[in-house]
C-alpha cells in the first residue's frame, strides 16, 4: 500500500490525532472563534461547491477512481477544491482553539498539506491513466491547490449539471463533523470564561 492509498482510505480518521491536543490544550477567546469560523466557513462553502459537481463519489474510502473528469465549478479554478477546503477547515478549528498557538496551527497547515499531496499524487496517477491527454491538458491550465482567476476554458468543461440537493446528502457527515468540533471548542470557552 502507497502513502497515498493509506491516507485515502483512512482519511476520515486522520484529523483525529490533530483533534486531542486540540481539545486538550484549547484556549479560545471570541476573536480566535470568529477568525477560526471564517476559515471553516470558506473551507465548507469550496467543498459544498465541489461535492455539487463531484457527487457522492467523493465520499469512497475503498480506492481511488472516478466516473468522470469534473472540470466546472470550482474545479474550472483549481484540481482540489475539496482538500483545499479541508486544509482551510481543518486550520479554522485549529485557530478556534487557540491551543498551542501557533504550533498547533502550523502544524495542521503541514499535517494536511502533506496528507493530501499524497492522495493528490496518487489520484493524479489515475486521471492520467483513465483520461489521458485530456487531463493532462487540464493539469497544465488548472493548479491544484492555488485558484486561477480565470477559470478553464468553457468549451473544455466537462457538462456536469450542478446538484444542490445531493451535496447536502452527501456532505452531512462533513457538517456534522464541524459542527461537533465547533460545539466542544465553544463549550471549552464558555467553561474556562465562566
Amino acid at each position: 500500500m502507497t502513502n497515498g492509498q493509506f491516507f485515502f482510505k483512512f482519511r476520515s480518521y486522520t484529523p483525529i490525532p490533530l483533534m486531542i491536543p486540540m481539545l486538550l490544550f484549547a484556549r479560545p477567546t471570541i476573536t480566535t472563534l470568529i477568525i477560526g469560523g471564517i476559515f471553516v466557513a470558506i473551507g465548507e462553502s469550496l467543498r459544498f461547491w465541489g461535492v455539487s459537481y463531484a457527487g457522492s463519489e467523493t465520499r469512497t474510502t475503498s480506492k481511488v477512481g472516478a466516473s468522470n473528469l469534473v472540470t466546472q465549478g470550482p474545479f474550472a479554478y483549481m484540481r482540489n477544491p475539496l482538500y483545499t477546503g479541508n486544509i482551510l477547515m481543518y486550520f479554522g478549528v485549529s485557530v478556534m482553539s487557540n491551543s498551542l498557538f501557533p504550533f498547533l496551527q502550523a502544524f495542521s497547515l503541514i499535517y494536511f498539506a502533506l496528507q493530501y499531496y499524497f492522495i493528490i499524487v496518487e489520484e493524479e496517477n489515475f486521471l492520467k491513466e483513465k483520461f489521458k491527454e485530456k487531463y493532462e491538458e487540464y493539469c497544465s491550465s488548472v493548479g491544484r491547490f492555488i485558484p486561477k482567476f480565470t477559470p478553464y476554458k468553457d468549451s473544455k468543461q466537462s457538462n456536469i449539471k450542478q446538484n444542490i440537493s445531493a451535496a447536502y446528502t452527501s456532505e452531512k457527515r462533513t457538517f456534522q463533523a464541524a459542527f461537533i468540533s465547533i460545539i466542544m471548542i465553544v463549550v471549552i470557552y464558555f467553561l474556562i470564561n465562566q
